[in-house]
């Protein structure tokens, strides 16, 4: 875990700055555009990248290299396979190197790539979303579910398309993602549901509704198995595990609560806030469904991105005075919870056939 640890206070210091020599443009008195550094945002992603990308395991990466090292990738072979994207862009790469590495580093520098830029452009306080984005373990994820994070990180560049409500091109992005894994289809439906003003009615139904499923799991898992049993994820059906972390589902909750009590100030400070909120609700419905098992969390990579954005912001609805002692809190909270986790939980193990210093 040292390395990870480097990689935290690297990060976090050198985007603090990134943001401390931002450009700042006041379009209103209260409306303020804030672009971090380019430079200093470069340097912060530098380590996220190669530390990512340099990796020998963790989680599936293992798979992925065997199954990268031993496939031919022919066209007949791409086709007969369920996501055909990725397919594709396995045999883009097996034509410069037969080393698996060069598709753990190439996914890893697309992925980080990818949610920094949108990072970069919505975030209030970026230092603090790239703080979240590594304790909250999106970015160790992304080394875990190499496909789906890199579905995730596509989808995730089409937030300025969910914001003005351009869903030709929402949608497109979306199947684009899809031929990387098919669970992103799921972001269609998403994106009309997510259309609205958060807080209301159709929120609070959405919560009571994830509520009900934890209470009649069974039989609700029971109907769902039976519809994807012919799919590539009906091997799930079979398949037993336990519930996600209670605490887990905690961590998520409460930047929403924050966002519910100052709901108008953050309409204010944010007025494209609703549909950020709205995707960080439907994030938190799967994590409640997910205490049930654990195959629910999953859906989390695809919603958990807009949380990062909107931690960034809550910041700003507390009193000026009480600012600072939020921001405190949630380093504090954030790394308490990344170090059980990763240490006490997981016990993750960097190893890397390139950085051997700290493995």
């Amino acid at each position: 875990m040292t390395i990870f640890w480097i990689n935290l206070l690297v990060v976090f210091i050198v985007s603090f700055f990134a943001r401390y020599f931002a450009t700042i443009t006041c379009t209103t008195n209260v409306l303020i555009s804030i672009k971090p550094n380019k430079i200093l945002v470069f340097v912060a992603l530098l380590p996220l990248v190669l530390i990512s990308g340099l990796r020998k395991d963790i989680g599936d990466t293992g798979f992925y290299k065997y199954a990268y090292k031993i496939s031919d990738f022919t066209w007949n072979h791409i086709k007969s396979e369920k996501d055909i994207g990725f397919g594709i862009f396995q045999m883009f790469l097996k034509k410069f190197s037969d080393d698996p590495q060069i598709m753990v580093f190439t996914t890893a520098l697309i992925t980080n790539v990818l949610v920094i830029l949108v990072l970069y452009k919505y975030s209030r306080l970026f230092e603090l979303s790239m703080y979240v984005y590594i304790t909250g373990g999106w970015y160790l994820v992304s080394m875990n579910g190499i496909r789906q994070s890199l579905a995730a990180a596509i989808i995730f560049t089409a937030t300025k398309f969910l914001i003005e409500g351009n869903w030709k091109k929402y949608i497109l992005i979306v199947l684009i993602a899809s031929t990387f894994h098919q669970s992103a289809l799921i972001l269609i439906p998403i994106y009309f549901l997510v259309r609205f003003k958060a807080w209301s009615k159709t929120t609070f139904i959405l919560i009571f509704c994830s509520i009900l499923l934890v209470i009649v799991f069974n039989q609700f898992t029971s109907v769902l198995f039976a519809a994807i049993e012919n799919t590539q994820y009906g091997q799930y059906k079979d398949f037993v595990a336990q519930g996600a972390n209670v605490f887990r589902v905690a961590v998520y909750a409460v930047p929403l609560v924050i966002a519910y009590l100052g709901r108008e100030k953050l309409r204010e400070i944010y007025p494209d806030c609703d549909y950020i909120v709205n995707m960080s609700i439907i994030n938190v419905v799967f994590m409640i469904v997910s205490t049930q098992n654990w195959i629910f969390a999953r859906f989390s990579i695809y919603f958990g991105l807009y949380q990062i954005i909107l931690i960034s912001w809550i910041v700003k609805v507390f009193n000026e005075k009480d600012q600072k002692l939020v921001y405190y809190a949630i380093l504090v909270f954030y790394f308490i919870y990344y170090y059980y986790e990763n240490v006490r939980s997981l016990n993750i193990i960097y190893r890397s056939d390139f950085i051997k210093f700290f493995s």
